[in-house]
């Protein structure tokens, strides 16, 4: 993978920056929920440094729509949209089956898409949504791939967590709300601490293939993903103009900056054999062991315990079992 020298970015820094320099021709990308928002942003920077990107996601007339735009911006034809619902096990096993009979190593696989604190809803597979979307789908989707992330001698996976993570653990006893209230706001921390995890086992599991595997904390943005909040919550939080429309606070990044850290995380020469960690600001974040709120930079401890990660994965390849 051809790259520049070490640079230093930081949260102002946009995805274009960060991948500035990169030849990527010849390498393969995956982008869950790259129709819109940072996986958009990440999957411009990653086409227009010559990767081949499939974007992966719900709704066939915004990705193809997306997937034209970027061939369109970039100059790069190898942009393409196939259709994933990460709420259907069938529809996961599906993409990756026929992924993966194609015989192209996969090098770069960016675990974006999610859901934002919706009322509880199941999956078809009968998992709460957040849980099942954020952490289950990615689950399969990404073990579904291995052969092609092995093929590539030298992958990098990279699952979006959250600051939210500080929300909650993993309810490792009762996952799906089957027997406790549900809180939206809980479930959603929860989902991306089993976000961070699961990047903290796939990388422990796979770093003797070549596989590398980081969370990243992509910062504050507007995207589609408060699509569930009500107008009242959104302007309770602050998160709204004067019409009740969702509207960015004061600095909150922009997608292109979001995306940043993402696409960081898949290119940077200073991560070759990193893995396994949680990343913010285009940097490497430390654990947070005081009992206040941890500030930019850090993470809560727990989101990166081995034991429970391990833990997570034995659970969830449990309940993706066919």
């Amino acid at each position: 993978m051809g790259h520049p020298g070490e640079r230093t970015f930081d949260r102002t820094s946009t995805a274009a920056q960060v991948v500035a320099g990169h030849d990527l021709a010849g390498r393969e990308a995956i982008v869950t929920g790259g129709a819109s928002g940072i996986g958009l942003a990440t999957a411009r920077a990653l086409a227009g440094a010559g990767a081949r990107v499939v974007i992966a996601g719900r709704d066939p007339a915004s990705g193809e729509e997306a997937a034209a735009r970027l061939r369109k911006e970039t100059g790069n034809d190898l942009v393409v949209f196939r259709r994933l619902d990460l709420g259907s096990l069938a529809s996961v096993r599906a993409w990756t089956r026929a992924h993966v009979a194609t015989g192209r190593p996969l090098d770069i696989l960016v675990d974006n898409a999610g859901v934002m604190a919706p009322p509880l809803i199941r999956t078809e597979d009968g998992f709460e949504s957040q849980f099942g979307i954020n952490h289950l789908g990615h689950f399969a989707f990404t073990t579904g791939l291995l052969p092609a992330l092995r093929a590539a001698g030298k992958a990098r996976v990279v699952v979006l967590s959250s600051r939210a993570h500080r929300r909650g653990d993993v309810d490792l006893d009762d996952p799906n709300y089957e027997r406790s209230p549900y809180d939206p706001w809980e479930a959603y921390g929860r989902s991306k601490t089993a976000n961070a995890l699961f990047a903290v086992a796939l990388d422990a599991r796979e770093f003797g293939a070549g596989i590398t595997a980081n969370a990243v904390m992509p910062g504050a943005i507007m995207t589609g993903l408060q699509r569930h909040i009500s107008p009242a919550d959104l302007r309770a939080m602050g998160w709204a103009g004067e019409d009740g429309s969702p509207a960015a606070p004061a600095g909150w990044k922009t997608p292109e900056q979001g995306a940043a850290t993402s696409v960081w995380a898949a290119v940077a020469p200073e991560l070759d054999g990193v893995g396994g960690q949680y990343l913010e600001d285009c940097a490497v974040a430390t654990a947070w062991t005081r009992c206040d709120d941890p500030p930019a930079g850090h993470y809560l401890p727990y989101a990166r315990d081995p034991a429970r990660a391990e833990r997570l994965w034995t659970l969830s390849e449990a309940l993706v079992s066919p």
